[in-house]
């Protein structure tokens, strides 16, 4: 029996993906490359705007006319917060949640042996504090493992549909998060990437005293880990004295990825973001200062409802002014069953792409900046992947290089001097 799956959205998805391929392997099935023949199509949805439900039911179209007889399961957060949607979708035979995976192979199995549709999806989300933990123990052909440690989210910004979908917080239980990165370690996996919805209330759903600084001081005992990343994390988390410790972290990459979303006050209060644009730029400047050889990147919406001219002119001299190395920007999308999808002055969407247009064409050249301080430079570089001679591989900053060479160094620390910068990427050479 052969396996597809199509992963849309954040990493967490990707975790939960990776698990759901081993309880299939363990089962006897085969995996294949989605656009393939198969018995069984999974995909993983993502909710966050309307894009990805759209996607999600084009894959699921997708799946049904490469092979019209396979059972195909949709699970995630589509299928969690419009169960009755993907109930009508044709050629949906399981329909799961995004808190109750780990059975999907005992309901693909049963869909196939009954010849109907199974729909398994909590209609109680918000009081699902328990965490699922799927547990993956190994990622072939790969050179950095994401560890999904945290799920749900209890912010509710006026614009974000995830609460809804992922449920409330749950953390997976700190022991169980060290022995699965030790296994990574005999594996020969040398980075693990940290991954949550919201990773910085990591901890705060336990039992005992613990957060996200207490699991990175113990991550940073492993033997043969050298890098640990983090995944998106609000900007608050490195207030309260909290550098004074992130300092003497040797294994934790200098790469934030600072929730922003705007520049302005007032789209912030309307947004219902915890912080203001000077304290963004607080923190920014002590990772700086502290940290010289950080990359912050960040986020932007632009056209939320009642973001005013004056309001975007204030994101955008505030992004100039903090010179981020990139910046991803997001367009608007109303999501039903959010406040901002009810709130008057919605923007046009010429306005959008003006703004957002604006938005990415600064954060090019930021970024262009950024890259070309280090040319001349020499990084140590994993490289993860090689084809034709020609190599890519990311520094600890997260920059992505690319050499020459005709050696297999996959999974390789390698100094490499910096030449040049092409399209966005560092080009270099190995020393010997």
């Amino acid at each position: 029996m052969k396996v597809a799956f199509q992963t849309l959205g954040c990493r967490v998805n990707v975790y939960d993906s990776e698990a759901m391929i081993e309880m299939f392997k363990k089962d006897g099935y085969e995996l294949v490359d989605f656009n393939e023949p198969a018995d069984v199509y999974v995909i993983n949805t993502c909710t966050v705007t309307n894009m990805g439900d759209k996607k999600s039911r084009q894959y699921i179209s997708r799946a049904k006319r490469t092979n019209k007889d396979a059972v195909v399961a949709v699970v995630g957060c589509y299928s969690q917060v419009s169960k009755e949607d993907v109930m009508e979708i044709p050629g949906v035979d399981v329909i799961l949640g995004s808190r109750n995976k780990s059975d999907i192979v005992f309901h693909v199995n049963r869909s196939k042996a009954e010849k109907k549709q199974i729909v398994e999806v909590t209609d109680k989300i918000l009081l699902n504090s328990k965490f699922e933990d799927l547990g993956v123990t190994g990622y072939e052909g790969k050179t950095r493992a994401f560890l999904k440690i945290q799920d749900g989210c209890n912010r509710f910004c006026s614009y974000c549909i995830i609460p809804y979908a992922r449920g409330g917080l749950s953390s997976k239980n700190p022991e169980s998060v060290l022995k699965e990165i030790r296994k990574l370690a005999e594996e020969g996996f040398t980075e693990v990437i940290l991954s949550g919805i919201h990773i910085a209330s990591y901890g705060h759903d336990l039992p005992e005293k613990t957060d996200l600084l207490d699991l990175l001081e113990e991550i940073e005992l492993i033997d043969g880990i050298k890098r640990v990343r983090i995944g998106s994390i609000e900007p608050m988390f490195f207030r309260n004295g909290r550098m004074d410790r992130i300092v003497k972290l040797k294994k934790l990459c200098p790469h934030f990825h600072l929730s922003l979303q705007s520049g302005a006050r007032e789209t912030l209060v309307r947004m219902n973001r915890r912080y203001t644009p000077l304290d963004f730029s607080e923190v920014v400047d002590e990772i700086r200062r502290r940290l010289p050889e950080a990359s912050i990147t960040t986020d932007v919406i632009v056209g939320f409802p009642g973001e005013t001219k004056e309001e975007f002119n204030e994101t955008y001299s505030f992004l100039d002014r903090m010179k981020l190395t990139k910046v991803h920007t997001f367009k608007y999308s109303p999501r039903k069953g959010t406040p901002a999808y009810h709130m008057e002055d919605q923007v046009d969407g010429n306005e959008k792409d003006r703004r957002s247009k604006l938005i990415m064409t600064q954060s090019d050249k930021n970024e262009d900046d950024f890259l070309k301080s280090y040319v001349g430079k020499t990084c140590e570089v994993l490289y993860e992947e090689g084809k034709n001679g020609v190599h890519m591989g990311y520094t600890a900053n997260y920059m992505k290089v690319s050499v020459l060479s005709q050696e297999n160094i996959q999974g390789r620390y390698l100094p490499t001097k910096i030449t040049k910068v092409e399209k966005q990427v560092l080009m270099g050479e190995i020393l010997a």
